[in-house]
């Protein structure tokens, strides 16, 4: 986590003396507000119509679905996921020509933008209080199997359908095999499901980040329990704060903002919109539970290591994707078995269709492959004709609307 925050540790010392005005001046003044408004501010700012929905699930924690109404004859709803450190704003902030919250409101979709448990919209429950370590006691797990769940079966009783859209970034697509996988049921209530940047097995992903993360393991999870660490990069924390103040200053601290996220994501200078740097670290990261993190640490290690890559058959599966890893013990108790059980892919028979780039370093089109071979209702794989598209440019790219939106908008026409 120290190797997320330290290049903006490092940054605030290059601007200590300056005021947040001087780098909000530095934005559009047509964005400029929205450094502090929360995403239905955003969607109203454009005159488009919006709601706000909580959402109570099995286990008590109560979501927020922020909802864009359609401007277009109804043609039925989708909900649309982002994914880890995230949140709903992932799909508006680019602003309306370029955001696919309004893009699909256009076209006449009924738009549910989803917030996990743990991120800035969705940290209550009826119980447990957000600043105990019970209340941070889950993974993207839990969130498959009781928060995305309960957002289908809200919009079904709102909108009195049988069926929804459902598209995802990254967590997203994790959380949503994890749902079809172990809760069946709900493939029949999915039209079609759209994977941006799928993450399921995760033995070739190259970030070295997320390597880093995956190498201290143990540590790092033995750490978190001992400083009572239970919650990653919060909306409002360092990371954001510095984020938003120092990414728009000047040439110098703009590029070390932008190699910071590429080293993250894989590199792409020609998709990012430098300008809206501040903006973005604004809204991003959003906030999430230790646990969600180490999961995927889990999965890497459950593989090959960086080091092994360049020895190692590529096409060769070596890793699982399967639940989170307690130890010996805890997998005893709570699985009956040493090790935790493998999500039973067989069991996803909702329409899939799967948007992968060469240039993504947590997405690796390897493990998009691998996983592709596993599904029998996979109906369509569609790399991106862009080869340095990286992990954010789903989100944030000057081109996403291009190599991404537009076919997704075209497919769901078929359903």
């Amino acid at each position: 986590m120290f190797i997320l925050t330290f290049p903006f540790i490092f940054l605030s010392t290059i601007i200590k003396n300056s005021s947040t005005e001087n780098i909000l001046k530095t934005l559009p003044p047509s964005i400029q507000d929205e450094v502090n408004l929360t995403t239905p501010e955003i969607i109203a700012k454009y005159n488009y119509s919006s709601e706000s929905h909580n959402v109570v699930t099995e286990d008590g924690y109560i979501l927020t679905l922020h909802r864009i109404l359609p401007k277009k004859p109804y043609k039925g709803s989708v909900l649309v996921m982002h994914g880890i450190l995230a949140s709903s704003a992932d799909w508006i902030i680019t602003g309306p020509q370029h955001g696919l919250g309004y893009l699909l409101s256009d076209e006449g979709y009924d738009v549910w933008l989803g917030n996990a448990r743990g991120n800035r919209y969705s940290k209550n429950h009826t119980t447990l209080n957000p600043e105990s370590k019970k209340f941070w006691d889950f993974s993207w797990h839990e969130i498959g199997l009781y928060d995305v769940p309960a957002m289908i079966d809200h919009i079904l009783e709102v909108t009195k359908q049988e069926k929804i859209f459902h598209i995802a970034h990254s967590q997203g697509t994790t959380t949503f095999y994890v749902m079809c996988s172990l809760r069946p049921e709900y493939n029949s209530k999915i039209r079609a499901h759209f994977s941006l940047a799928p993450v399921a097995f995760v033995s070739h992903m190259f970030s070295p980040i997320f390597h880093a993360i995956a190498a201290a393991d143990v540590i790092v999870e033995n750490v978190a329990a001992f400083i009572n660490l239970n919650e990653i990069m919060p909306e409002g924390g360092l990371v954001s704060t510095l984020g938003q103040e120092v990414c728009g200053l000047n040439t110098l601290t703009t590029i070390l903002c932008s190699n910071t996220l590429f080293a993250i994501c894989g590199f792409d200078c020609k998709q990012l919109n430098t300008t809206l740097l501040p903006l973005i670290l604004a809204h991003v990261p959003a906030g999430c539970s230790t646990k969600q993190l180490l999961h995927y640490g889990q999965e890497i290690n459950s593989g090959i290591k960086l080091y092994e890559m360049m020895i190692v058959r590529k096409n060769t599966l070596l890793g699982h994707f399967r639940q989170y890893d307690y130890g010996f013990w805890t997998n005893l108790k709570r699985y009956h078995s040493l090790k935790p059980p493998d999500y039973d892919l067989s069991q996803i028979t909702t329409p899939l269709y799967f948007f992968y780039s060469k240039n993504d370093w947590i997405s690796s089109a390897w493990d998009v492959g691998i996983f592709a071979k596993k599904l029998r209702s996979l109906k369509g794989k569609f790399l991106i004709s862009y080869d340095s598209f990286n992990h954010m440019d789903y989100l944030f790219g000057i081109d996403a609307r291009k190599y991404v939106y537009n076919k997704i908008i075209s497919l769901m026409t078929r359903h």
